[in-house]
């Protein structure tokens, strides 16, 4: 008996090595004959992954890296019919659920694939992979809360990651932060903790936390692709330029490596040579969806509209949840002049990330082109941006001039108003500062709030421009308003 184990032993460690070389049939050939339960999961793990194989390599021969295809794994079927009769004969582990599960997923039957996965990590809640699985399954809120899980702290960390991927910001932090208290020293909950912080637009934070994460571990490639868009979007030249060169001496053939430099390349204003690195990464993962969608950018900006869209689709075919995609894909519309399409491309954008003013700023703009010129929408949306922290102070001078064109002066002076408000507290100069004070003064002056448009006449007179001859023509017009006598000199307003 002891002699059998062995041999039997001596297949699995042999089929094992031939896995771990990548030569999977004959992986599965050496346990065709054994009935144990991991040589089992191991045989349908090797067919699966064969198929696999030559299904990648059907799509390369058929239709090469951008385009699609119809190439399928071809031992799906047989597979689903041998792990359906052990889980109906109850002769199947964890990671036999975990393998089905996945079949079941590559052949559309979600339903029973959730409920196999489930299955699977209540038996066995270490097997990260099951989990992954099974959150890819669960792209709305209901279907997470049908789930019937058992508590685990491996349960925390999925529903951490599941919430960041349906775009629940802060329940995700949340969760993130009560991890930390259990497992305090963890390089991997701290980069989370980062990209959920990223994903709130709290830019300031997430560069503290990525340095220190870099202190603590200093040859780190997984998420500085992260690290490298906040850096980036900062335009941080000069960190950029030595976390390029970092992750180059470290790793230069991986797919964040090369995402990085591709984020420099883009900031120094060389689009080609960006694309070069982004087409690299893909080549290495070609399901990497920050290339796609980045190399989509770098197209947008090369005028390359077509090849910017093909990015941008590749980009929601791998996650239809990525905003940054369907933003991409109006952008690229609306340079084609085809603002029906973009309009529904940016609708996409904000339902998956409602936070982000950039988005509802761009919506705007497509309801105010010509052809659609939607104004009372384009109204909405810019309020959404003024409530979303808009950064590029655009909506709310925006909302005033729109109230303005429809004849809306009190509207108008209000959103004006608030716009001053705002340049005064960034100490903001321009001539949006100066647009804002010359309706404000002449709309109270209307409105005979002679007081209040007496304060922005006077500040006016401050400048140099034609804006000081109208301001003292307003007030010279309140001073006979107000006494029924031409006035001699407006100077003595402002001292």
């Amino acid at each position: 008996m002891e002699e059998d184990e062995a041999i039997h032993g001596d297949f699995y460690l042999l089929a094992k090595s031939y896995f771990d070389c990548r030569e999977y049939r004959r992986a599965a050939h050496v346990l065709r004959d054994q009935t144990g339960k991991k040589s089992v999961f191991l045989r349908c793990y090797a067919l699966y992954l064969a198929g696999e194989k030559r299904k990648e390599e059907e799509m390369i021969e058929l239709e090469g890296p951008l385009g699609k295809s119809d190439a399928v794994n071809r031992e799906l079927v047989s597979l689903e019919r041998e792990l359906a009769t052990l889980c109906k004969n109850n002769t199947i582990d964890p990671f036999g659920l975990y393998l089905y599960g996945l079949v079941l997923k590559e052949k559309g039957n979600e339903n029973l694939a959730r409920k196999v996965l489930v299955e699977s990590v209540n038996s066995y809640p270490w097997n990260w992979s099951a989990w992954s699985e099974l959150q890819s399954l669960c792209t709305t809120v209901d279907i997470l809360n049908g789930l019937n899980l058992s508590n685990h702290w491996m349960k925390e960390f999925f529903l951490a990651s599941i919430y960041q991927e349906l775009r629940m910001h802060n329940e995700s932090l949340s969760k993130y932060e009560n991890l930390q208290g259990m497992f305090t020293f963890s390089n991997y909950i701290q980069a989370q903790i980062a990209k959920a912080r990223y994903s709130l637009r709290e830019f300031e934070q997430v560069e503290v936390i990525f340095e220190d994460l870099l202190r603590n571990d200093p040859y780190r490639v997984e998420d500085m692709d992260t690290y490298s868009n906040v850096l980036y979007t900062k335009e941080c030249f000069s960190a950029l330029s030595y976390l390029a060169h970092r992750v180059i001496m470290t790793d230069k053939y991986r797919p964040e490596s090369c995402c990085i430099i591709g984020n420099y390349y883009s900031l120094k204003g060389q689009h080609e040579k960006s694309v070069v690195y982004f087409r690299r990464a893909l080549k290495l993962n070609k399901n990497y969806l920050s290339a796609w969608t980045l190399m989509g950018h770098e197209y947008v900006e090369m005028k390359n509209t077509p090849a910017a869209v093909d990015a941008y689709r590749r980009a929601v075919d791998i996650n239809p949840r990525d905003y940054r995609a369907w933003y991409g894909l109006g952008q690229a519309y609306e340079m084609m002049g085809m603002p029906h399409y973009a309009l529904h491309y940016f609708r996409k954008s904000v339902f998956f990330q409602p936070i982000d003013s950039r988005l509802w700023i761009a919506m705007a703009q497509c309801y105010e082109s010509e052809q659609l010129h939607m104004l009372e929408e384009a109204i909405k949306c810019y309020k959404r941006a003024a409530n979303c922290n808009d950064t590029e102070a655009i909506a709310l001078h925006r909302l005033a001039m729109l109230h303005r064109e429809l004849d809306q002066p009190e509207e108008a002076a209000f959103y004006y108003k608030k716009d001053l408000e705002r340049m005064e507290a960034e100490e903001r100069e321009g001539p949006n500062l100066v647009e804002a004070l010359m309706f404000l003064a002449t709309h109270y002056k209307t409105q005979k709030k002679f007081e209040e448009a007496e304060v922005y006449c006077t500040r006016l007179l401050d400048y140099t421009g034609p804006e000081r001859e109208t301001a003292k023509s307003l007030l010279r017009g309140m001073r006979i308003a107000q006494s029924g006598f031409p006035s001699m000199d407006v100077e003595h307003f402002h001292p």
